[in-house]
């Protein structure tokens, strides 16, 4: 048989071929028996680089972090039971956080399961992993049938791509060499181009007779790559833009348009103010969560939020429904085509640059503010991304200059940073930033040990406090329970392979900084000692309003409850697309 045959190729390169095709890249694996097949498959067809790591969680999160900076797929290859049931926790913050992992689990193979024997890493059922898939992806298939998988796969990369969220692919490793026809995409799911322009044309009739309207962007933006459009959509319409938490860097090359960050009471409140006394705002690619909207004093009033996600948008009481974000956006220009696109409106007055005291002392410790401004200082040498993890660092981070920033803002995992910085450098070429609390390194870490293989050199910034800090601003009082050992990461950074300097006062900050920017080839780690009790500006807010709700007798819900607890459309003013 010739290359050209349909059936000249085996399963496991049909899939490469079609990885490649969808926009992959490069696959984060973690080797296990029923994989090898795959890997092998995979190393042998070499259109797609392999990268290894040391524990499952950490495949998930780094090709998370390539499918976050590249508005493409990311892929993990892990094996059967107790390798993907080990990545479920990291899948899940793919899926909360619309990031298009495409999961591949080698599986036992046809001839195994036929034997009627319990196997090796078996839960339940040879059907439970996939059941338990089905919860965090939003497509999936087995691949037990090379005659299927072609059609099955084209559907599965199609939806990763559609909705940007994670999908699941099962692989017996008995199939894996089996004779395959070459996989064809699919064409996009149909929609209605007549919906999308009456819906442009309601939204801007709203807009028009607005007298404070706002654009409020979340992270699906990003996600469907329309930060530009979006831009230039604020441009001609004049109206200022706002970002949510998760959002915090959208649209970072258009700094003059975005105004700051919203995070209701715990925000700045010249922002909150801009958003919650809007009589119209725009909402793009809008997830509606408690952290990522902030613990709000004045919950959104639904009715005035024009909430235009994924495949669809819902104005009052009333929704289009499969309506891609990107279709609307498409709509909205070529409405206002021909409409100038001055400078945007005024922006208030900026707010003061973040600067050190006159003179820092040699013993007064190190705050969350300091590493902000010193962070800033180097990101103005070079533009580095950053991988920021859950706690006062993602809280601290927000004030940082706008710049890619890859972080669990909405799910809240902990544990991304490391291993996202190694997915951020693969996927982008660029040096990397991690921003992470002590507590989150801990629990990946030791990833740092493979940096210097594929010739990863992140820069580590550790806030190390000897706690989860977060846990004791939210508690709002002392308790064992968040208390950590204070362990010496440079030493460990020197013992895993790159080089460690501790950080213990303002004045160390710059210079360890500056020698880990001119330091390639190998990664950096400051092990920045913070000072007692010390927390960001904005934890400290986010921190009091909580506790503010909670004393009032308020449950902290989030500024948006979830979809579903919205009006309900009003029947006969619902518009549906024919399409299904």
């Amino acid at each position: 048989m010739t290359n050209d045959d349909q059936t000249s190729i085996t399963l496991g390169h049909a899939l490469a071929d079609a990885l490649v095709a969808h926009g992959a890249r490069e696959v984060f694996g973690l080797p296990g028996d029923f994989a090898l097949p795959l890997f092998s498959a995979l190393s042998a067809h070499g259109g797609l680089p392999l990268h290894r790591l040391l524990h499952e969680p950490a495949v998930a999160f780094a090709a998370d972090a390539a499918a976050r900076m590249r508005s493409g797929i990311g892929v993990a290859l892990v094996t059967w039971g107790a390798g993907a049931l080990n990545m479920v926790n990291a899948v899940a913050n793919a899926y909360a956080e619309r990031s298009p992992v495409v999961v591949i689990s080698g599986a036992p193979g046809l001839a195994e399961r036929r034997r009627g024997l319990r196997l090796h890493h078996q839960v339940k059922s040879l059907d439970s992993q996939r059941l338990v898939y089905r919860e965090v992806t939003c497509d999936h298939a087995v691949l037990d049938s090379a005659e299927r998988a072609p059609l099955e796969i084209a559907r599965v990369l199609r939806s990763a791509r559609e909705h940007s969220r994670p999908v699941y692919l099962e692989v017996p490793r008995d199939v894996v060499g089996h004779p395959c026809a070459r996989v064809t995409p699919l064409a996009p799911t149909p929609w209605d181009a007549a919906a999308a322009l009456a819906c442009a044309d309601e939204i801007l009739a709203r807009l028009a007779t607005a007298l404070r309207p706002v654009i409020l962007v979340d992270i699906e933006v990003r996600r469907f790559g329309l930060e530009d459009k979006v831009a230039e959509l604020a441009r001609r319409l004049r109206l200022p833009v706002v970002t949510t938490f998760l959002g915090a860097g959208l649209m970072a090359a258009h700094p003059e348009l975005v105004r700051g960050v919203y995070l209701g009471a715990a925000g700045e409140a010249a922002i909150t103010a801009l958003v919650e006394d809007a009589d119209v705002v725009l909402g793009l690619g809008l997830i509606p969560s408690d952290v990522n909207l902030g613990i709000a004093v004045n919950a959104l009033d639904w009715r005035r939020i024009i909430d235009a996600t994924e495949r669809s948008v819902r104005i009052a009481y009333h929704a289009y429904d499969n309506l891609p974000l990107a279709a609307l956006i498409d709509a909205l220009l070529l409405r206002t085509t021909g409409t100038p696109a001055p400078a945007p409106a005024p922006a208030p007055p900026p707010a003061p640059a973040l600067t050190h005291p006159a003179t820092p002392s040699a013993s007064s410790g190190v705050t969350p503010h300091d590493l902000v401004v010193a962070l800033d200082e180097l990101r103005r040498r070079a533009p580095y991304p950053l991988a920021v993890d859950v706690g006062d660092a993602l809280f601290a981070a927000v004030d940082l200059a706008p710049g890619p920033l890859v972080a669990s803002a909405y799910y809240a995992t902990m544990g991304m940073a490391i291993p996202a910085t190694l997915g951020i450098q693969t996927a982008t070429g660029q040096r990397p930033i991690a921003l992470v609390g002590d507590g989150a390194f801990y629990m990946t870490g030791a990833e740092l040990a493979l940096a210097t293989h594929p010739g990863w050199d992140p820069i580590v910034v550790v806030m190390n406090n000897a706690e989860w800090t977060m846990l004791r601003a939210l508690d709002g009082g002392p308790s064992p329970h968040y208390a950590l050992p204070c362990l010496d990461f440079a030493a460990l950074a020197r013992a895993l392979g790159g080089d460690g300097f501790t950080v213990t006062h303002r004045a160390e900050l710059d210079a360890a900084l500056a020698r880990a920017h001119e330091t390639r080839g190998r990664f950096q780690l400051l092990d920045v000692r913070l000072a007692p009790g010390s927390l960001s500006p904005r934890l400290s807010r986010f921190a009091a309003a909580l506790a503010h709700a909670r004393d009032r007798g308020r449950t902290p819900a989030a500024a948006a409850p979830d979809r579903a607890d919205r009006p309900a459309p009003t029947v006969g003013s619902t518009y549906t697309s024919p399409h299904p």
